[in-house]
């Protein structure tokens, strides 16, 4: 069987530093959020037409923005929830974007990232974002509700503040369940059950964490990837929590750089993309062990990992990979931004026969 290919389409400088870059739902628009040098916030959309990106839109906001997600936004809406560097959390009407339609002093200082769900028909439940600072705390947020968190996860007074890099939700399967994972610059990871509001199972990777994310969203706990400063990633069998032990999970080196980002192709929950700090994507395919939970000495459930094989790779730029987003409608088409002020537009063959 041919193997994957990693082709740039489209690509366009820019003249700000890029954060995140997301495709529009159900569009072939994207969305580019950043910082201008003035330390104003960059926010415009582009439109991927005949192998080329159109600039269609172009706003300055007050305060540079570090991350956005449509997650929580229904798929007519499609209305995109951004954080700042100031700590705000707001959500804005592409339409008639010269304000937000909602806005919270979230945090006392820059929000690093964010995530939605129950939107775009993805998750049971409420619509609800999640935010993560630099202050340590993780908060969720209801954008029906008064401008006050719904649930908020902060250190312990006697703990060192951690600096929250990394937030995303899961296990979204039921009206009632819902979770969070969060990674830290210490290499905590900590996995928040927003049904009982306790920690549900934590650990660390002894570096700082950049991205945690799982499979999928709307279904029970499968699989999540952590990705860190020191060239590793982890994969966790999330089925069997074992009380000692905790998730399985493998280990794996990449890159040879920071790993910034895993994101998970929407079609195939199994295939992942990393984005590495030297301007590389690595493709990789999860296969199941023939057991995924066996028993240990006493008796007790444990899980089993899997392996992972890279699929292929290829150097689309000279600065880390900071923003990627997969097309949900298009299998295979990537829109990713790097800090080289160059946004792009990605496709990956052959995935169909994986």
């Amino acid at each position: 069987m041919d193997k994957p290919q990693i082709i740039v389409h489209a690509e366009k400088a820019l003249n700000y530093t890029v954060f995140d870059t997301k495709w529009i739902p159900y569009s072939a628009k994207i969305m580019v959020l950043g910082s201008h040098p003035s330390n104003t916030g960059a926010f415009e959309i582009y439109e991927l037409n005949d192998g080329s990106l159109t600039l269609l839109k172009q706003e300055s906001k007050s305060k540079a923005i570090k991350c956005g997600t449509f997650g929580a936004s229904t798929m007519y809406q499609r209305e995109l929830a951004t954080g700042n560097f100031d700590g705000k959390m707001q959500i804005w009407n592409l339409e008639k974007s010269e304000f937000p339609i909602y806005s919270v002093d979230a945090h006392k200082e820059i929000i690093n990232c964010i995530d939605g769900i129950g939107g775009l028909g993805e998750g049971k439940g409420a619509p609800e974002i999640v935010t993560g600072s630099r202050e340590g705390s993780v908060k969720v947020w209801d954008p029906r509700q008064k401008k006050r968190p719904v649930a908020c996860m902060e250190p312990a007074p006697q703990e060192t503040r951690r600096d929250t890099w990394t937030v995303a939700f899961g296990h979204a399967y039921h009206q009632n369940e819902r979770c969070v994972c969060a990674g830290y610059d210490n290499g905590d990871v900590k996995m928040f059950d927003l049904r009982t509001l306790s920690v549900k199972w934590e650990t660390n990777l002894k570096n700082g964490v950049c991205c945690v994310e799982f499979d999928r969203k709307d279904i029970q706990m499968n699989k999540l990837v952590a990705t860190s400063l020191e060239s590793k990633f982890r994969v966790y069998d999330l089925r069997t929590l074992h009380p000692k032990k905790g998730f399985a999970h493998l280990n794996e080196r990449a890159h040879n750089s920071t790993i910034w980002l895993a994101r998970h192709l929407p079609q195939k929950r199994d295939i992942f993309m990393t984005t590495g700090g030297s301007g590389k994507l690595c493709l990789w395919k999860y296969s199941y062990p023939p057991n995924r939970r066996i028993n240990d000495q006493d008796g007790v459930p444990m899980g089993v990992a899997g392996s992972v094989q890279q699929l292929q790779n290829q150097t689309i730029g000279t600065q880390p990979i900071t923003g990627l987003d997969w097309n949900k409608d298009k299998m295979g088409l990537i829109v990713c931004s790097g800090l080289d002020q160059t946004i792009r537009a990605v496709i990956v063959t052959r995935l169909a026969a994986l």
